[in-house]
């Protein structure tokens, strides 16, 4: 499934051009034209990342960008601020706030795509280095655990690095080959049944991954995109 981006931007023919091009690297775009409906919208659904213009009426966006970075579940959200200015002082202020990068109106579409990528790029090696989150469950690599609704649940090494592969590779299908030869190694000489097995295992201790995995038949399994 697409990756969906947030295009916050009271100018709708610059919010076309950006979801155009978007639409054209693989994204789902999602376009606002204010705040307030930037901050309604990401209260109810999550995205990868949120391209924010500076100056628009109402609340601008640096006044979302101070919001997402005080909430928990945005804190840590890619933020990349559309701007006009061109001033050094204004990027430094967007900067300060907590924006991970900036372009300047007017801008080429190749480089904001690039700068999207890379953010989103950096966004995925500090997730995985950290771990991950799916619903109420979260993984902790530093820490080698998992939780789920707070609560710790016990995996073996084998089922946390099971777990760790479907949640890094969410809504992608994983072969039962890929699966053994990653997780088990090239070396060992089980069979596919292996993998049947652990994903079992996973589904009857955290319960909220037993429709979540799905199986796809003759192929593997795959953890599904959260709504």
């Amino acid at each position: 499934m697409a990756q969906k981006i947030l295009v916050v931007d009271d100018e709708a023919d610059l919010s076309k051009l950006v979801a155009h091009h978007l639409q054209k690297e693989g994204f789902e775009p999602l376009c606002v034209c204010n705040g307030t409906d930037a901050l309604k919208l990401l209260a109810k659904q999550p995205v990868a990342l949120v391209i924010l213009d500076v100056m628009m009426p109402g609340e601008d966006g640096l006044q979302v960008c101070r919001k997402l970075r005080a909430k928990e579940e945005t804190a840590a959200l890619p933020i990349l601020l559309l701007t006009a200015r061109d001033e050094e002082s204004d990027k430094v202020v967007g900067l300060e706030l907590g924006a991970d990068d900036y372009v300047t109106k007017p801008f080429s579409p190749k480089e904001l795509m690039a700068r999207v990528k890379a953010l989103l790029r950096r966004s995925e090696r500090k997730q995985s280095a950290a771990g991950y989150a799916y619903r109420d469950l979260a993984m902790d690599m530093a820490r080698h655990e998992v939780k789920v609704a707070q609560k710790r649940v016990a995996l073996t090494a084998k089922e946390f690095s099971l777990l760790e592969h479907l949640l890094k590779s969410k809504g992608k299908v994983l072969t039962r080959d890929y699966l053994l030869n990653t997780v088990w190694g090239y070396d060992y000489f089980g069979t596919t049944r292996t993998v049947d097995v652990h994903i079992r295992r996973l589904r009857e201790k955290i319960p909220l991954l037993a429709a979540a995995i799905e199986t796809v038949p003759s192929l593997g399994y795959k953890l599904v995109d959260e709504e």
